[in-house]
């Protein structure tokens, strides 16, 4: 019996050193059915990647290095089942440019929005960048940040920090810009994204988030027009019908634009108003009265179906809202939904579109020795 026992002691010896020899593998798939592997690959000579934050409350966000863009965002319903509520693809080449031109998730720059014709003066220096836009730049041109590799600086299992090395002349803005956005899931469900920035020549620099929320979870069948939204503004920037901004800042207040009481999305978009009309629905500017104040609520946007809440907080003195107007089903998303027009809302924290071209409005300018910085939250509850 002592010699069995020894023979079988001997046999789990070597299973031990076997089994603890072995690469111990994580979970196939991410809480909202993401491959990791999918986002194993390279982009114009720099490797891609997918990263998982978690906290204690199973939330899980997915960062993907290209673009620096959030892939998804798991977050408990009313009921305890947890949605993903952004939209996006399940592999990272669905987001290469050469297949689809998105802005799904991304760290948008170097400037995010418009830049009138495409023209900034620094110092008396007439700069022409790309028009990509109705004759506009928009998003840092046709090459920008959301098209291209972040580093990987730091990342671990409730944050990660990505860096953009943008060179003097990308897309024509002038220095070279280092740019770090650090994306933190906290314990108390918030997404905290810390934006940083300095540069080697006068510049401009405007950088938000671009996420398409569904706080349904469920874009095949939930349109944002239902949700129900509360902006702390009481004033806007209107556009001309190039969505270009006027200069104006104008009272929401007796327009589509008052969400000053909160109300369902649907009551004023599609009203019979110019500005309605020259922006196709909401894609505008609201200056937001929170005086830069990260402490105060921007945004609170609440779904009724899923019971999910989502307040943003901003140091910014703007906010554009966007409400998916140009989405029109060509585009095919995670699990296969095509994304029909207002399936995704987007609550871009920044400066007022092209601020380099309106004097008045607060300053984009970034000079050699400075520090742009800039810090959002994204907050979830349910009630």
């Amino acid at each position: 019996m002592k010699k069995i026992s020894r023979i079988i002691l001997a046999f789990a010896a070597l299973a031990c050193i076997a089994s603890c020899g072995q690469k111990k593998s994580g979970p196939a798939f991410t809480k909202s059915g993401l491959d990791p592997q999918n986002f194993v690959s390279s982009y114009n000579g720099s490797e891609t990647a997918l990263y998982t934050l978690t906290n204690d409350n199973g939330m899980e966000v997915c960062i993907t290095n290209f673009g620096g863009r959030i892939v998804s965002i798991c977050v408990p319903d009313k009921n305890g089942e947890f949605k993903d509520v952004v939209l996006g693809f399940d592999k990272v080449s669905d987001y290469f440019p050469e297949n689809n031109l998105t802005d799904f998730g991304a760290a948008i720059g170097r400037y995010a929005n418009r830049i009138n014709q495409g023209r900034i003066t620094i110092d008396g220096n007439t700069i022409q960048l790309p028009q990509n836009n109705f004759g506009h730049c928009l998003h840092g041109g046709p090459t920008g940040w959301q098209y291209q590799v972040y580093e990987k600086v730091e990342a671990d299992n409730n944050h990660v920090k990505l860096l953009r090395v943008s060179p003097d002349g990308d897309n024509n803005f002038p220095g070279e810009v280092k740019a770090y956005v650090t994306y933190t899931l906290t314990s108390d469900n918030k997404i905290d994204i810390k934006y940083e920035a300095t540069t080697s020549a006068p510049t401009v620099i405007n950088m938000t988030n671009h996420s398409y929320f569904n706080l349904a979870g469920d874009p095949a069948n939930h349109k944002i027009v239902e949700d129900v939204m509360w902006v702390n503004s009481t004033s806007y920037t209107p556009v001309d019908n190039t969505y270009m901004t006027t200069g104006e800042i104008v009272p929401v207040a007796g327009t589509p634009f008052d969400f000053t009481t909160a109300h369902a999305v649907s009551d004023g978009i599609t009203a019979d108003n110019e500005q309605i009309r020259n922006g196709n629905g909401y894609d505008h500017n609201w200056v937001l009265d929170t005086n830069n104040d990260i402490t105060k609520v921007a945004v609170d946007l609440y779904c009724p179906t899923s019971g999910i809440d989502l307040k943003v907080y901003t140091d910014e003195p703007g906010i554009q809202i966007y409400a998916g107007n140009f989405l029109d089903g060509t585009v095919t998303g995670k699990k296969g939904i095509v994304y029909q027009q207002r399936t995704g809302i987007c609550l871009e924290t920044q400066h007022y579109p092209d601020s380099p071209n309106k004097p008045q409005w607060p300053s984009v300018v970034l000079r050699p020795g400075e520090t742009y910085s800039s810090h959002c939250i994204f907050e979830f509850s349910t009630k």
